[in-house]
């Protein structure tokens, strides 16, 4: 079930590799793409090589699977991370569709970036990475929003939470388990022993529920 790779340069590698191929038969098959990024340290790697892929991105979405309910020129601002580092060179072509807006709450701008990722319909790919406590985007364990966020019975594709979980412990907004479960192709981005236990070993975590369910295809990849 984990895929690994001697290094972070390999693993960055062959996850560039999955997503532009996701994007290119996207584009080829249906005329246009999604892709979901994650923020974090394992992907930055991924950006650095996806953004000079030959692709038609002005035919690809962008959005994140999170966000911190922060102003995006923040060091703490996935959205940052994203324009720095994917949405250049080639893929500045791409639409950019935002999770934290201007707004008075987390729930508030989880409010207003609904329809537009409802609009996005099933994702040709989502890359995501996972905490040490199992958290994957921003459903986190000991958040008071958790269990919306992973009721799948909710029509909600996402939730504002409040501050005072995860690291930094600031407000966020994230997609809910149904919103990922839209993705036509998942990649879980790990490295570290501690994170190859809680996926081989745990249960009952977020990231299980992903792997439990057979609705929507995921890989692990994982680098020492």
């Amino acid at each position: 079930m984990i895929e690994t790779f001697p290094t972070s340069a390999a693993l960055a590698a062959a996850a560039a590799t999955a997503a532009h191929a996701a994007l290119l038969s996207a584009i080829d098959h249906r005329g246009g793409a999604s892709l979901v990024a994650t923020g974090g340290r394992s992907p930055a790697p991924v950006y650095d090589q996806l953004c000079r892929s030959r692709l038609d991105w002005s035919r690809v979405a962008v959005t994140l699977s999170d966000d911190r309910f922060v102003p995006s020129d923040s060091p703490d601002s996935n959205e940052r991370l994203v324009r720095e580092r994917l949405l250049v060179e080639a893929a500045a072509a791409a639409r950019f569709v935002p999770l934290s807006r201007p707004a008075d709450s987390p729930q508030a701008a989880a409010d207003l970036a609904e329809p537009e990722i409802a609009a996005l319909g099933s994702y040709d790919m989502l890359l995501l990475g996972m905490g040490e406590d199992g958290h994957v985007a921003s459903l986190i364990p000991g958040s008071p929003v958790l269990a919306a966020g992973m009721d799948l019975a909710s029509d909600r594709l996402l939730l504002g939470v409040p501050a005072g979980v995860g690291s930094p412990p600031v407000a966020r907004i994230t997609m809910t388990l149904p919103a990922l479960l839209r993705a036509r192709a998942t990649l879980i981005l790990i490295s570290g022993a501690t994170k190859r236990a809680i996926v081989e070993n745990g249960a009952g975590l977020p990231v299980h529920a992903l792997l439990e369910q057979a609705k929507a295809p995921v890989r692990i990849l994982w680098t020492p």
